[in-house]
């Protein structure tokens, strides 16, 4: 009977897991909405930006001439890893942790042996993960999802700016998960700063027929340092966005696991009953027999 009683504790111990975890699938789902309409509000306006900025910068004869755009040997560099402040949402901060570290073993491995080579954090999540292997991180930015908004992330974004001009780094790298839809996210990692000259076909270039005020030169320059700030907003967006997805996900399979195992404990604490009923049926029976006998 100790082992009914012990099976039946079980059971309601995984109804009452299951109860959290679809409340958490259902929380996460309407978030989720809220968050998904941002990012797929703002992503045609940054790529339109980013299409006018290429295919103007493209016409310039000195890209070079904005502080955002001197290309330098990267002695120094810093990743920007952008995770989450709360777990439970399946591999979400493990998968990008992992991307970013591999990107300074590969790609920085110069840059990381020799202490060049720093990360800003941007969720609590990702910055345990680089703190226990011991990755320089020289700042974090958790604040950010208590209140996403474009003012708060141009702070930020202003002062990574800032540490670019003024040559304490030679180059910025994002590394973040791209929201694709509820189930799917894409691990990126992109260049940041400097600003790249926009790849084109010198024979198929199209130079548009624009008359500009007050300079081609000054509109470039204007736009590089607004982008790069919408640049950073939206990777925040995508990342928020995949991470109520990826938490939904989660809690929707561990609903399911949660209803799988109690089907599996319903039925051994069925035949466990059945047979405790047969052994005292039995007992019974043995017990008649020897008064009789």
């Amino acid at each position: 009977m100790a082992n009914l009683k012990e099976i039946r504790t079980r059971i309601t111990s995984v109804k009452t897991t299951r109860q959290v975890t679809s409340a958490m699938k259902m929380v996460s789902a309407a978030k989720l909405k809220k968050a998904q309409d941002a990012i797929l509000q703002i992503r045609p306006y940054a790529e339109k930006l980013s299409e006018l900025l290429s295919s103007l910068s493209s016409t310039l004869e000195n890209f070079d001439d904005s502080v955002y755009t001197v290309q330098r040997a990267p002695e120094k560099v810093l990743i920007v890893l952008i995770s989450s402040n709360r777990g439970l949402c399946g591999g979400f901060n493990s998968y990008i942790s992992k991307k970013a570290m591999a990107l300074a073993k590969s790609t920085y491995k110069k840059q990381l042996q020799s202490g060049n080579l720093d990360f800003l954090v941007v969720g609590k999540q990702g910055g345990k993960v680089l703190r226990s292997y011991k990755f320089n991180v020289v700042g974090d930015e958790n604040h950010l999802f208590d209140h996403l908004t474009f003012d708060q992330v141009s702070i930020v974004a202003q002062s990574v700016m800032a540490d670019f001009v003024s040559g304490k780094y030679d180059r910025v790298e994002l590394v973040y998960n791209k929201f694709i839809n509820a189930a799917t996210q894409e691990l990126v990692s992109e260049q940041f700063l400097p600003v790249l000259p926009a790849v084109t076909d010198d024979k198929n270039r199209n130079i548009p027929d624009y008359i500009f005020e007050p300079t081609l030169e000054d509109i470039v320059l204007e736009l590089i340092p607004r982008s790069l700030k919408i640049q950073l907003y939206k990777a925040l967006l995508d990342s928020h966005a995949a991470e109520h997805g990826a938490r939904m996900t989660a809690m929707h399979k561990a609903t399911d696991n949660a209803s799988d195992l109690i089907d599996e404990l319903t039925l051994t604490f069925n035949k466990a009953r059945q047979a405790a009923i047969t052994n005292a049926i039995l007992e019974v029976t043995n017990g008649a027999e020897a008064l009789n006998g």
